[in-house]
């Protein structure tokens, strides 16, 4: 266009704005678009340089009524660009580069932008064609937004580019640390920058680089509140130093055994009934995760690590911390908040910001933005989720976003656990497995557990522990010989009990019985801690026995009541209910930091807690005993009713109640406590307590008949649990006589042996207490019978492998063996049932229980020739559904599965959890129908099927032929088929010949015998000296 042209155009347009439109001739067009609402108007050449102000007036003139009036939105908010084309349209609204000049008429133009106005173009003839109109209008805004965004790349990268200068120049040796002076437009560019920067360094395996370039742009606050934490973290007070100082936990640190996976369900067992069973798992069966490893995948964020009471929790976290904030583990972290469940416990009428309780436990961060904690790496450390009296009420407290906003402490806990605060903070909860359900399932990512020592690490640990090498391996000898006590070394605090009373019983300074049983282990530590402050505070051999015995009843009172409702941490209020007056604290001295102590956190405020619970059962079971033998109380009556406790019955009749009372309780939390309070009846540990508590032990000895009451009740009891925890109480009465007389059987051989209910229990307890790794458990060893099934069933939990072959179980037994396989402890991976009657739905129902639980773990199962038919198959098909993740061999040989069980089993084998690499279908009773179901199953790439039996089935050539399309597919992986016997022809070999020629890398056994091979039998047996194909076995 040449300027007289574009003169004419401009000239055009300034009479439109003027005059607006004039009367239409009937034969031009209105267009009427909301396309171009709000757009500017340009009039371009071919260069697109030209540009007209847009048309913005009101219009007065009407549209005559011939005219065709046009009405879209796309003309909203665009550049309306005047061009010309072939169309004869004197100004049309047109977005392309022309050269010609555009004839002159009046137009009428009306957008939405104009304020109700038409923009009327008068044409003659017109012809636009309005779909090109918007491709091209589109195709300019592309342009458009392409010139923007290569402007945009050419800014950041210069913007970039400029923030890796700067990190370059950091990172030099000489640069000092960097301090947030930054304003804070500039501050965020940098975090952006940065936290680009760090992925993609992390990515290339550059973590050191990254974390220093991290360390160097933190704020200043960073490096003094590691200091803090190291301070407060790097020492261990574990009760064992003479001087009363903490010991350094890098010197005395010891490895813990921890192992990922598992879930979040209660599990209500005694915990040292947990550590027997845990302690019977073979290593093999679980997954090890160093400590400072369990935030190593990226992807998780939440940590839920369970453990029983002492077992190391406590001890992991604050190594974690350690070494952190020493630099040697988890740098990507900035910042690690631990707030332990029983200092926030005392900010529970709290009303407060997340930013405001930070500020409260760590003051150096007080300079920390709210954006910080958004920007950083951050993660919270909660550690003693069991301690916590917070409601933790997840589904109705309200919701809170912002690190500034108030509220009640609990809700502040369950909003950053839920990923309301903070959602890119990293969560790590640690709690006993008895509170494990508290947190909901979908807001943690990974479970780990804390198994404490293993048997290589207990002997490490007594070998740091006792600087004699010499007198450490006698200790560890000793241990050795007493299942009972080298179980409970397990847990480092009963290992530091072992070597603080053994150190001075094996070495020179004290000499008397070396105890064998826990209630002798813990008198002694009890007595040895009470001399050893009574010397060390008051200067002087006699003790104050008065002083003594109050101090012993005080916390043995606490010790009961606490035991009875649960809790291991108290605070002044139940101090003051028992009547320990916290001001006297002082003058307990070395009884309260070596059994009781005040423990010292990061928020001011006074929280009291045994050493260990196995202390404070001791000591409960201490005072039990001395009310009733010396002031004739039964403080286990009063528990029940608030009348008089005292009784006027035989003291006997006290220790028959205990047990009744202990048998009662359905998560057994006072066994232990009634191990301790049998023990104390013995002479020798009652002569310990009489030096040391002088008229408070009358001389009350066990007596048989409490013996015999316990073996009644072994007799009489259902639960195989409940009778192990009473030998474990005969044990503690030196009463080995069941035990002695189930051994003289073993020696002679337990195969079809008449026992008691009672020996047949007493087998378990010496099985479980034995050296000998339990792997595979065969009823028929013992006795086919369901008594004799049901009181070993302890062992059958411990085992790796159970055989109940040919056993007429019962539905009890099938609703026991349930149990097993659903325990948290189980350690079971392979069963084998075959030929044991399942037709009966309610026995596979009871059956597929256990195996759906997700605690099961069962890798094998044998179910041949079972009797199991096409209901039954459903039944079991949807237990496997529910938990496949495990399942690698499943046999169901010999079955009336028919089509329809195979129509079940594909589901299974078509779920992309379902691990399972060999199915046994021999003789089921399938059809070509069968093949056919398969084939998907075979087709797809996560398949994990390796080996598949389906011989003695009348499957015959047709489905054969379906069957290796399945094979030929390049994702089935079989590596053996079974097809004996199956009506196959040279029609059905050939096609096998056919799928092996096209997938012939993984099939390494196949059997063919009995089919009608004919001629195909040498083409197949080619196959074997072939290197092109993987056969290396043929049957046929």
């Amino acid at each position: 266009m040449n300027s007289s042209e574009m003169k004419n155009t401009k000239k055009a347009v300034r009479l439109l704005q003027a005059k607006g439109s004039v009367p239409l001739e009937p034969r031009c067009a209105s267009i009427k678009s909301n396309q171009t609402m709000g757009r500017i108007t340009d009039l371009r050449e071919d260069d697109d340089s030209a540009e007209l102000s847009l048309i913005q007036r009101k219009e007065t003139d009407s549209a005559e009524h011939s005219h065709v009036s046009m009405k879209s939105d796309q003309s909203m908010d665009r550049i309306i660009h005047f061009r010309k084309e072939a169309c004869s349209t004197h100004l049309s609204l047109i977005q392309r580069k022309e050269t010609d000049s555009a004839e002159h008429s009046h137009v009428s133009m009306k957008s939405d932008r104009s304020m109700g106005r038409e923009i009327v173009f008068r044409k003659e003839a017109c012809s636009t064609d309005l779909s090109r109109v918007q491709e091209e209008t589109l195709e300019t805004s592309r342009r458009k937004m392409d010139f923007i965004f290569k402007e945009l790349e050419h800014k950041v990268i210069s913007l970039v580019k400029n923030q890796l200068k700067m990190f370059v120049k950091l990172l030099s040796l000489d640069y000092p640390a960097c301090s947030e002076r930054e304003e804070e437009d500039e501050s965020s560019i940098r975090d952006g920058a940065l936290k680009i920067t760090l992925h993609v360094l992390r990515n290339m395996n550059q973590t050191d680089l990254a974390n220093m370039l991290q360390t160097k742009l933190a704020p200043s606050c960073h490096t003094k509140f590691k200091h803090t934490l190291s301070e407060k973290f790097q020492k261990i007070n574990e009760g064992i130093s003479n001087t009363g100082t903490s010991a350094l936990l890098k010197e005395i640190y010891t490895e813990l055994y921890i192992t990922e996976g598992g879930t979040g369900e209660v599990n209500n067992e005694h915990e040292v009934r947990q550590i027997e069973l845990a302690s019977r798992r073979p290593a093999t069966q679980d997954k090890p995760i160093k400590c400072n490893d369990i935030f190593k995948d990226k992807s998780i964020r939440s940590v839920l690590t369970k453990g029983v009471a002492g077992i190391g929790k406590t001890v992991s976290v604050q190594k974690f911390i350690l070494d952190w904030a020493e630099g040697k583990a988890n740098q990507d972290v900035l910042f690690i908040f631990p707030l332990p469940f029983r200092e926030l416990n005392l900010m529970k009428e709290k009303h407060l910001s997340l930013l405001a309780l930070l500020r409260q436990f760590f003051t150096d961060i007080k300079e920390l933005k709210p954006r910080n904690y958004y920007n950083y790496k951050v993660m919270f450390i909660f550690d003693g989720l069991d301690e916590c009296r917070l409601p933790l009420d997840f589904q109705n407290n309200e919701s809170v976003f912002d690190v500034t906003q108030s509220a009640s402490v609990d809700v502040l806990l369950t909003n950053i656990i839920k990923g309301n605060l903070l959602p890119s903070a990293l969560l790590w909860i640690t709690t006993r497995p008895a509170a494990a359900n508290q947190i909901p399932s979908d807001s943690i990512n990974q479970i780990t557990e804390v198994r404490g020592f293993s048997d290589p690490q207990k002997e490490e640990y007594f070998r740091k522990r006792i600087s004699d090498q010499s007198l450490a391996e006698r200790i560890i000898t000793h241990m050795k010989s007493s299942r009972s006590l080298y179980i409970m070394c397990h847990i480092p605090v009963f290992c530091w009990i072992a070597a603080t009373v053994l150190e001075r019983m094996l070495g020179e300074a004290e000499s008397g019985e070396i105890p064998k049983t826990l209630t002798q282990m813990f008198t002694q530590f009890l007595v040895f801690q009470i001399n050893q402050s009574n010397q060390k505070y008051h200067r002087k051999k006699d003790m104050d026995h008065k002083q003594t015995t109050k101090i012993i009843l005080a916390l043995g009172k606490l010790a009961f009541q606490q035991l009875e409702k649960g809790n291991l941490i108290f605070y002044e209020a139940d101090l003051r209910e028992c009547g320990i007056d916290v001001s006297e604290m002082s003058a307990w001295s070395g009884v309260c930091t070596q059994i009781f102590r005040e423990e010292f956190g990061l928020y001011p405020g006074k929280v009291f807690t045994f050493v260990h619970l196995s202390v404070q059962e001791f000591l409960a079971a201490l005072y039990a005993f001395l009310s009733a033998v010396s002031n004739n109380r039964d403080v286990l009556l009063q528990l029940i009713t608030p009348v008089s406790c005292f009784f006027k019955k035989s003291k006997s009749d006290f220790f028959k109640s205990a047990v009744d009372r202990a048998l009662q309780s359905e998560n057994g939390h006072l066994d232990l406590f009634l191990r301790f309070l049998l023990g104390l009846s013995l002479k020798s540990n009652q002569t310990l307590l009489q030096d040391l508590l002088p008229g408070t032990v009358s001389r009350f000895y066990s007596k048989k008949g409490i013996n015999m009451y316990i073996k009644e009740k072994i007799r009489q009891i259902p639960s195989p649990e409940k009778t192990i925890c009473l030998f474990h109480c005969l044990n503690e009465l030196n009463d080995h006589s069941l035990v002695q007389e189930v051994q003289n059987y073993q020696n002679r051989g337990l195969h079809g042996a008449k026992l008691s209910l009672a020996q047949w229990s007493a087998v378990a307890f010496v099985i479980l207490n034995s050296e000998e790794e339990l792997d595979v458990f065969d009823l028929q060893k013992f006795d086919k019978s369901e008594e004799c099934f049901l009181r070993l069933l302890p062992v059958v939990k411990a085992s790796r492998k159970v055989v109940l072959f040919n056993c007429s179980l019962t539905e009890k037994s099938y609703a026991a063996l349930a149990s097993a396989l659903s325990s948290d402890c189980s350690s079971l991976r392979e069963m084998d049932l075959s030929y044991s009657e399942l037709k009966q739905d309610i026995s596979v129902k009871l059956l597929s229980a256990g195996l759906e639980n997700p605690h099961c773990k069962l890798e094998k199962l044998g179910l041949s020739n079972c009797s199991i038919g096409k209901e039954g198959c459903a039944t079991l098909v949807s237990a496997l559904n529910s938990n496949a993740s495990h399942l690698k061999e499943l046999n169901l040989n010999w079955n009336n599965l028919g089509d329809s069980g195979v129509m079940l089993l594909s589901g299974l084998l078509e779920d992309p959890h379902c691990k399972l690499e060999n199915l046994q279908l021999f003789s089921c009773d399938l059809t070509e129908k069968s093949c056919a179901i398969l084939l998907t199953a075979l087709s797809l790439s996560s398949s994990s099927l390796r080996q598949l039996n389906l011989g003695n089935n009348e499957l015959q050539d047709s489905g054969v032929k379906l069957f290796s399309a399945g094979l030929a597919n390049p994702h089935c992986k079989l590596e053996i088929i079974w097809l004996c016997n199956c009506g196959i022809g040279e029609e059905g070999c050939a096609a096998l010949l056919s799928a092996l020629n096209s997938n012939p890398s993984h099939l390494r056994e196949l059997n063919l015998n009995s089919n009608r091979t004919g001629g195909s039998r040498l083409k197949l047996s080619a196959l074997l000296e072939d290197p092109f194909y993987k056969l290396e076995k043929l049957h046929i």
